[in-house]
Protein backbone atom coordinates (compact mmCIF):
# COMPACT_ATOMS: atom_id res chain seq x y z
CA UNK A 1 0.00 0.00 0.00
CA UNK A 2 1.07 3.38 -1.22
CA UNK A 3 1.67 6.03 1.94
CA UNK A 4 0.68 9.75 0.85
CA UNK A 5 3.02 12.37 2.16
CA UNK A 6 -0.32 15.21 2.08
CA UNK A 7 -4.16 15.57 1.54
CA UNK A 8 -4.94 15.37 -2.18
CA UNK A 9 -6.48 18.43 -3.22
CA UNK A 10 -10.00 16.93 -3.40
CA UNK A 11 -11.47 14.48 -1.40
CA UNK A 12 -13.89 11.50 -2.49
CA UNK A 13 -17.38 11.70 -0.21
CA UNK A 14 -16.67 8.21 0.58
CA UNK A 15 -13.33 9.73 2.35
CA UNK A 16 -14.82 12.23 3.77
CA UNK A 17 -17.95 9.80 5.23
CA UNK A 18 -14.91 7.82 6.80
CA UNK A 19 -12.93 10.76 8.17
CA UNK A 20 -16.56 11.92 9.29
CA UNK A 21 -16.67 8.48 11.21
CA UNK A 22 -13.06 8.49 12.28
CA UNK A 23 -14.09 11.99 14.55
CA UNK A 24 -17.20 10.74 15.61
CA UNK A 25 -15.43 7.88 17.21
CA UNK A 26 -12.04 9.17 18.74
CA UNK A 27 -14.67 12.79 20.35
CA UNK A 28 -16.58 9.82 21.32
CA UNK A 29 -14.03 8.07 22.87
CA UNK A 30 -12.24 11.27 24.22
CA UNK A 31 -15.42 12.86 25.91
CA UNK A 32 -15.91 8.78 27.71
CA UNK A 33 -12.54 9.16 28.96
CA UNK A 34 -12.62 12.48 30.60
CA UNK A 35 -16.01 11.69 32.07
CA UNK A 36 -14.45 8.53 33.58
CA UNK A 37 -11.43 10.19 35.17
CA UNK A 38 -13.54 12.79 36.64
CA UNK A 39 -15.34 10.07 38.20
CA UNK A 40 -12.98 7.85 39.05
CA UNK A 41 -11.43 7.71 43.23
CA UNK A 42 -8.13 6.12 42.19
CA UNK A 43 -5.25 8.58 41.42
CA UNK A 44 -3.50 6.42 38.80
CA UNK A 45 -6.44 5.11 37.14
CA UNK A 46 -7.70 9.18 36.93
CA UNK A 47 -4.34 10.18 35.24
CA UNK A 48 -4.56 7.49 33.04
CA UNK A 49 -7.79 8.19 31.51
CA UNK A 50 -6.86 12.04 31.29
CA UNK A 51 -3.34 11.12 29.05
CA UNK A 52 -6.55 8.78 26.96
CA UNK A 53 -8.74 11.87 26.67
CA UNK A 54 -6.22 13.83 25.56
CA UNK A 55 -5.06 11.68 23.09
CA UNK A 56 -8.09 10.83 21.23
CA UNK A 57 -8.85 14.85 21.60
CA UNK A 58 -5.41 15.25 19.50
CA UNK A 59 -6.73 12.76 16.91
CA UNK A 60 -9.74 14.78 16.41
CA UNK A 61 -7.46 18.23 16.54
CA UNK A 62 -5.69 16.25 13.90
CA UNK A 63 -8.40 15.21 11.33
CA UNK A 64 -9.70 19.07 11.66
CA UNK A 65 -5.86 20.49 10.22
CA UNK A 66 -6.13 18.02 7.90
CA UNK A 67 -9.97 18.90 6.31
CA UNK A 68 -9.38 22.22 7.38
CA UNK A 69 -5.82 22.32 4.63
CA UNK A 70 -3.43 22.55 8.18
CA UNK A 71 -2.40 18.79 7.55
CA UNK A 72 -0.02 19.64 4.55
CA UNK A 73 2.56 21.55 6.68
Amino acid sequence: MMKMNSVPPMISTKDLMYLADMFEWFFTASKKAEHFSNEAQDPEVKERLKVVAKMHANHCQTLVNILGGGGNQ
